[in-house]
């Protein structure tokens, strides 16, 4: 009897499910992605052993460079729209709506509330150009304490942290500082890189026995 010969036919793998599904995941990404903002300063934190996490939100970030040069930034487009409101109405400058705005998108900055509105009017990429000189932390001309003592008023929930450059000198530090003490900052955080913890020096176990 002769054996019946089965037809075989190419298997085939539908693939249109796979490509839908790699365009949604793209679609995700870069609605959800968030871009790197252009930073006038760029900072090497030093390393520490602390495990605190800085928070994400509502936070005054004052930088200080390798340069000693002073920046300040703090979260919330409606916070420093208002602040620069306050700062204008201060320093006797005023500014229009559309360098309000251009403010209130910027990430950190470093310049004297008197030449900002000049800052304020260049193009974009003419602002990516301009060495900006840092905001004035002298006895004389402190413009630091009013823009933390404005971000608090317009923010009141807002905390405060200094990053602050590896190569970054003692008495500007010390100066930041002693401008915080002087709004009657008496917390604030340092923000730091990771580094591991030396063994022996972490919290020891909750069922780790005393010694006799």
């Amino acid at each position: 009897m002769s054996k019946v010969k089965m037809h075989r036919s190419t298997p085939s793998i539908d693939m249109t499910p796979m490509v839908d599904l790699a365009f949604l995941l793209v679609t995700f990404f870069m609605l959800t992605a968030t871009a790197t903002p252009d930073e006038p300063v760029q900072v090497s934190i030093p390393s520490s052993v602390s495990e605190m996490p800085i928070p994400e939100r509502d936070m005054i970030i004052i930088s200080i460079g390798k340069d000693n040069k002073v920046f300040f930034t703090v979260d919330g487009q409606f916070t420093r729209a208002k602040m620069l409101r306050e700062m204008g109405t201060i320093y006797n400058v005023s500014f229009t709506p559309e360098e309000e705005h251009d403010f209130a998108v910027l990430t950190s900055f470093g310049i004297p509330i008197q030449t900002l509105k000049q800052f304020l009017d260049l193009g974009r990429e003419d602002r990516k150009k301009i060495e900006q000189p840092g905001i004035p932390v002298d006895s004389l001309n402190n413009q630091l304490k009013d823009w933390v003592l404005q971000a608090r008023l317009a923010n009141p929930k807002v905390r405060i942290a200094i990053k602050g450059d590896a190569d970054a000198t003692y008495p500007v530090v010390k100066k930041v500082i002693n401008t915080l003490l002087d709004r009657k900052v008496n917390r604030f955080n340092l923000i730091t890189g990771d580094e591991k913890m030396p063994e022996g020096m972490g919290p020891k176990p909750k069922d780790a026995k005393k010694p006799s």
